[in-house]
């Protein structure tokens, strides 16, 4: 249980996909307009990764060596076919706006990765428990993307369909925060806050260093 918790929080911060180790950028770069759009994005990609990691880990033992990569591929393409049929049926007008990048779930660097580094050679609950922390750690990252640039760029945040400040807060939305440049610029410095936050003190540094040393 121990290790399944660890494997759970690993995604969410130590190794968050899109803050730390700056994987599946295209739709958190691409979709994060607006705070609902990186929600639903970020839920597809739990799904995906979630059931694609727990797949993986049980057919691990069946898959030769020499075609893991097709293979994971395919179970991949199917959940992301599960996810794509879903979305257009119950979520019509979501599924319009986030438009070719649901399907291209299929090739998003982070859950290959997770397939060939994780799923592939643990057991499967370790493997849920990985492909929860790590979709939770892309969907978190997305959503404060998201958030940023629609309040910045807006005035405003809309919640499922209400906005949470009416009319709009009374200052002049700055228009770059929709546009592809306002994406790279909230990415980076929200990578940057992170790097801030969670940097050790000299002190700390230089004492892991000499235990790496003394071991």
């Amino acid at each position: 249980m121990r290790g399944m918790l660890a494997d759970f929080r690993n995604g969410l911060l130590t190794e968050n996909p899109v803050l730390r180790l700056v994987l599946g950028l295209c739709p958190a770069l691409a979709v994060s307009t607006a705070l609902m759009n990186g929600f639903w994005m970020g839920v597809a990609v739990t799904f995906v990764l979630t059931a694609s990691n727990l797949l993986i880990s049980l057919i691990r033992g069946f898959i030769p060596s020499r075609v893991r990569i097709p293979c994971f591929i395919v179970v991949i393409a199917t959940f992301v076919t599960v996810v794509d049929l879903s979305m257009n049926a119950f979520l019509p007008e979501m599924h319009k706006i986030l438009g070719i990048f649901v399907p291209l779930i299929v090739v998003n660097c982070i859950i290959l990765a997770r397939a060939e580094a994780f799923a592939s050679r643990r057991p499967a609950l370790n493997a849920v428990a990985d492909g929860l922390g790590m979709g939770l750690g892309f969907t978190v990252a997305l959503m404060l993307v998201s958030a940023v640039r629609e309040f910045l760029g807006t005035a405003n945040l809309v919640v499922g369909s209400t906005p949470l400040f009416g009319d709009g807060l009374p200052f002049a939305p700055a228009k770059v925060m929709t546009l592809p440049p306002g994406a790279f610029i909230t990415l980076g410095l929200a990578v940057a806050l992170l790097n801030v936050l969670t940097r050790k003190p000299p002190a700390a540094r230089a004492h892991g260093a000499r235990e790496e040393v003394s071991a």
